[in-house]
């Protein structure tokens, strides 16, 4: 099949564009032809159709969206808002509807745009289209709208329950796990096939090599010193401050966290205050996004690492999300073996944890049975590679390629 995917974004190294990247690879491995449409590419999906106006930063995208969710909202008209909306759907109808013709496209697969509404004009356009062509579509969902405090607020349902998802004779919905399945149904009255994230794990994690094995050193840790890995963003539903309490709580001569990734993207009050805790809690907090990329390079006359040459090196990982979609870094933990200390987010409480892998579990803070599991652990190297390998199997059973493939291909015999 000639299949297209049609997203805000397909660059860097967010859950959607992660995924996208995987899907891509296991459909081409099943014989099919993948095109990308969205409005930044790179990577995988570079030479792919280029809109601008379908990102979410595009001004327009950002200017009804402020008028829709935002303080802008109790003064202005909804009627107006709404024909300003399906005034720019208009707009952007007609490049997508060249980007399913001209590829000769059997299927297109949306990447979350008719999910959350970050572009709202894009996911009118979307469901007008669809209704229009007939086309065969999957619509994947990452993050449904009413999960998202910032969007439950607004002037406009009538259209976000036009869209967000539509619901049309030719979309199959995807969620990625069965809490989004169970309120979609409940909701909208949309039934859906569960597709989770997955990871590679039938390929064995990479070697260390010449450019990686510095990596302890460009981070300034001396032989024997621990290394603790936080590897997300800096957003206030990654709990990051319970991983400051456990490593305050841990018995080693420097107590220091570790981030790879950027404090700005949803402001930078959360990291200002995470300082202030860490120093409170006389916790070293060090961001390294400046030596951490989403690909090996060199900038400014230094050597960039990718995430993966991280993970290798960290002695303990730590993921005490709040809430995720699904959880792309505890996978990423998995696949290289690490010690792993988790909070039992949603997600992980209906569809991880039941499975019987094995991490140091939190509830929502970090009592004195966590931080001795994890003491423990940290002495007693051949007890956390049993657990390792035990949690790298029951992955690979539920979060591989190969599951992915046998959905996709029930999904694509659907139509």
């Amino acid at each position: 099949m000639r299949i297209g995917f049609i997203s805000t974004r397909l660059s860097g190294t967010d859950g959607v564009s992660l995924e996208v990247e995987k899907w891509t690879h296991v459909l081409r491995r099943m014989g099919h032809e993948v095109f990308f449409c969205a409005g930044e590419l790179s990577g995988y999906a570079a030479g792919g159709t280029l809109i601008p106006e379908l990102h979410f930063d595009h001004k327009s995208a950002i200017s009804v969206s402020q008028r829709a969710f935002g303080a802008d909202r109790r003064n202005g008209d909804a009627h107006k808002l709404t024909g300003d909306i399906y005034g720019q759907a208009d707009q952007i109808r007609t490049p997508l509807r060249k980007f399913i013709r001209s590829n000769k496209l059997e299927v297109i697969i949306v990447e979350n745009a008719l999910t959350i509404p970050m572009n709202l004009a894009l996911g009118i356009a979307l469901t007008g289209l669809i209704a229009e062509l007939g086309i065969n579509t999957i619509a994947h969902h990452h993050d449904l709208y009413w999960e998202r405090q910032r969007y439950r607020t607004n002037e406009i349902l009538d259209l976000l329950d036009t869209a967000f998802p539509a619901k049309l004779p030719t979309i199959q919905h995807v969620t990625i796990n069965s809490i989004a399945q169970n309120n979609l149904k409940s909701r909208r009255g949309i039934a859906s096939e569960v597709i989770p994230n997955v990871h590679d794990f039938a390929t064995a994690p990479p070697p260390l090599d010449t450019y990686n094995q510095d990596f302890r050193s460009a981070l300034n840790l001396e032989p024997g010193e621990l290394f603790i890995l936080q590897p997300t963003r800096v957003i206030q539903r990654k709990g990051i401050e319970m991983a400051l309490g456990l490593v305050s709580r841990l018995d080693t001569p420097k107590k220091q966290l570790f981030i790879t990734h950027r404090a700005a993207d949803e402001g930078l009050e959360y990291w200002h205050w995470l300082k202030r805790e860490a120093g409170m809690m006389r916790v070293t907090l060090k961001l390294v996004d400046h030596l951490v990329g989403s690909e090996r390079c060199h900038m400014n006359g230094h050597k960039i690492y990718s995430l993966w040459d991280a993970y290798p090196h960290a002695d303990l990982i730590t993921y005490p999300s709040i809430y995720e979609g699904f959880g792309n870094a505890l996978l990423e933990a998995i696949y290289f073996h690490r010690l792993i200390v988790i909070n039992r987010y949603p997600v992980y409480n209906a569809d991880i944890g039941p499975l019987g892998f094995e991490f140091v579990e939190l509830d929502g803070f970090v009592d004195d049975d966590a931080a001795q599991q994890t003491q423990a652990l940290l002495a007693d190297p051949d007890r956390v590679q049993a657990i390792a390998r035990k949690n790298y199997e029951l992955a690979l059973e539920y979060f591989s390629y190969e599951v992915l493939e046998k959905k996709l291909h029930t999904v694509l015999g659907n139509f």
